[in-house]
């Protein structure tokens, strides 16, 4: 009974400090601007909804979240596939030099993102102000390799070996048993790498200065004035552009869990080195 007290406690606590400023946001996007002005710690007094509808029309967020859509979902799936395609045989240590490769990868994880030469490097190849190039940008990178390389060590190795008895091709293979074997890992790097691309502002501001090609974060910066910010306006934007990451919370809440409790379980293990030169091959 105690420790049940004890968690509840900490849930209550947690629930308080997590979702009190989300509450307080919401009840502000009821709110009139001059209510807003006149009691910015109360409850709306009239409520309304005009601030939902001037803030899809001013952010214009019908085209906008077509376009975060975009640079969510695409570089989010081929960072999936080619992180799966290089952890597997690293994992198992199909090749030499793997724990080489391994450490190359998490010694890269804590290296600050070079923005200006990034910057410099997409108006040199033509990338710069281009929806293909800005995917370009934003696909090729090593995220989630760690993770998934945790996560694969906990599938058995006969599994390989039964499916090269059976002839069973490579590309095959990963798609058709490592893959389905990986959904947990595999859910939560999506929802990592789906929030981490859907609430990107730094880049889209830097490399994309068309307005047809912004994102929902680059439409809801421009609600900032430079002198006024009409608060409720922002508050609406803001819970707009925040409800697709809550619908992908509630749907994959439970691969989320499971994802991150078996990399972490396996995360720790050093890269296996096969004990006979034919199982390399």
């Amino acid at each position: 009974m105690r420790a049940t007290g004890r968690n509840l406690l900490c849930f209550a606590i947690a629930a308080v400090l997590f979702a009190a400023p989300l509450v307080y946001m919401l009840l502000q996007s009821f709110k009139t601007f001059t209510g807003f002005l006149q009691d910015p710690t109360g409850l709306p007094d009239p409520w309304t909804l005009e601030n939902f509808g001037e803030a899809w029309t001013q952010g214009d967020f019908g085209r906008q979240m077509l376009n975060s859509l975009v640079y969510a979902v695409i570089p989010d799936t081929v960072t999936l596939v080619l992180g799966v395609f290089l952890a597997f045989p690293v994992s198992r240590g199909y090749f030499k030099r793997s724990n080489a490769v391994y450490a190359f990868f998490v010694f890269s994880g804590f290296l600050p993102g070079g923005l200006i030469p990034l910057f410099i490097e997409a108006q040199a190849l033509g990338l710069y102000n281009s929806m293909p190039g800005y995917l370009i940008l934003t696909s090729l990178s090593g995220a989630g390799f760690f993770f998934f390389v945790g996560y694969v060590k906990g599938i058995p190795k006969e599994i390989d070996e039964a499916a090269a008895l059976e002839g069973c091709g490579y590309v095959r293979f990963i798609f058709t048993i490592i893959i389905p074997q990986m959904k947990p890992a595999l859910a939560t790097f999506a929802i990592f790498g789906f929030v981490h691309a859907w609430n990107n502002l730094i880049l889209p501001l830097v490399m994309l200065s068309d307005q047809q090609l912004w994102p929902v974060t680059r439409g809801l910066y421009s609600f900032f004035g430079e002198h006024t910010q009409n608060w409720p306006l922002i508050a609406a934007g803001t819970f707009i552009v925040a409800a697709p990451i809550l619908l992908l919370f509630v749907t994959l809440q439970r691969y989320l869990v499971e994802g991150v409790a078996g990399g972490a379980a396996f995360g720790t293990q050093g890269v296996a080195v096969p004990a006979e030169r034919g199982e390399a091959r």
